[in-house]
């Protein structure tokens, strides 16, 4: 993801402190412990051919990389259904690789609808996306809507009108960009309240150069996070610290759903991150979430060398 992007340089002169936790979140988490709380973990695409040979089995093809995805993490941010309407057949073959685990596939939506022209008139390539994605069944996740970077508040009327007409039995997050929707407080306001009345949650993506987009803001007791990395820099793992204290203090409190989705400028790197994340989050959390297995490393070449 190269939202949010800064120079090496200046990542040390960052705040990267999370926001107080906003008084709007006292009417979302009831105040004690969800009966049986769900966190999931993943990245944003399974496609990678940098994890070949970490994670994935050397030589192993790329139609095969779910295979293996599956066996390191709980859930996709699933970025290739923006790019692509899929139609059901493809859907359950992504949803045939993930039987017998507890796994979730959180689609984005297609681009077609959110980043090319008005929202409206869109009923019809907004039914053929759900025609696709309703077929992982018991595997489907939240349905991420992001707008464009350009989609200002100008057009929020626009933008609520669109989210009524979604469907209630699904769940929905959106992630809007533009700076104008967190500079005024009553614009904020407004976005967050519309946002709980539907009963669907906000985004909040932490990456280093647009700080306002970690918000904080919960509309409804379930958190999609979106966190971008800087290729392991030192403060990537403060920053992982500073959300496990986030979680700990939401799920106390109430939250009843966490999706966590790991990104990086250079997503080579991102099982990494995952690993340090996870095992702090066990220990701490008491949960028993799966991580990234690395492979050892392979021989030198022209096989060992034997002492006598």
């Amino acid at each position: 993801m190269e939202f949010g992007r800064v120079a090496e340089t200046e990542l040390n002169s960052i705040d990267f402190s999370l926001p107080a936790e906003p008084a709007f979140n006292k009417n979302t988490l009831k105040g004690k412990p969800a009966k049986d709380p769900k966190v999931y973990l993943g990245c944003a695409k399974w496609g990678r051919t940098e994890w070949v040979g970490k994670i994935y089995p050397p030589k192993a093809k790329e139609k095969d990389f779910l295979n293996y995805y599956v066996d390191h993490y709980n859930s996709i941010e699933l970025n290739a259904t923006h790019y692509k309407v899929y139609g059901d057949a493809g859907i359950r073959k992504w949803a045939e690789k993930a039987k017998g685990k507890d796994f979730k596939f959180c689609p984005k939506m297609y681009q077609g609808v959110t980043h090319r022209g008005s929202l409206t008139n869109k009923q019809f390539i907004t039914n053929e996306f759900f025609r696709g994605i309703v077929a992982f069944e018991e595997f489907l996740g939240p349905i991420f809507i992001q707008v464009s970077d350009a989609f200002s508040p100008k057009r929020k009327d626009e933008l609520f009108d669109y989210l009524k007409t979604l469907p209630t039995d699904l769940q929905f997050f959106l992630e809007v960009r533009h700076p104008d929707w967190f500079k005024k407080d009553d614009i904020t306001e407004e976005m967050f309240i519309k946002l709980k009345e539907m009963n669907m949650g906000a985004v909040i993506t932490d990456t280093a150069g647009r700080r306002d987009c970690a918000h904080m803001h919960l509309t409804v007791p379930k958190a999609f996070i979106r966190y971008v990395g800087n290729s392991l820099h030192p403060t990537d793992y403060t920053r992982c610290d500073a959300w496990l204290e986030r979680m700990k203090g939401w799920l106390k409190n109430g939250m009843e759903e966490i999706y966590f989705f790991m990104h990086m400028h250079d997503e080579a790197t991102s099982p990494e991150l995952t690993v340090y994340l996870v095992d702090k989050m066990n220990k701490e959390l008491g949960l028993n979430l799966i991580k990234p297995t690395f492979l050892p490393p392979p021989p030198p070449k022209g096989g060992t060398l034997e002492l006598f």
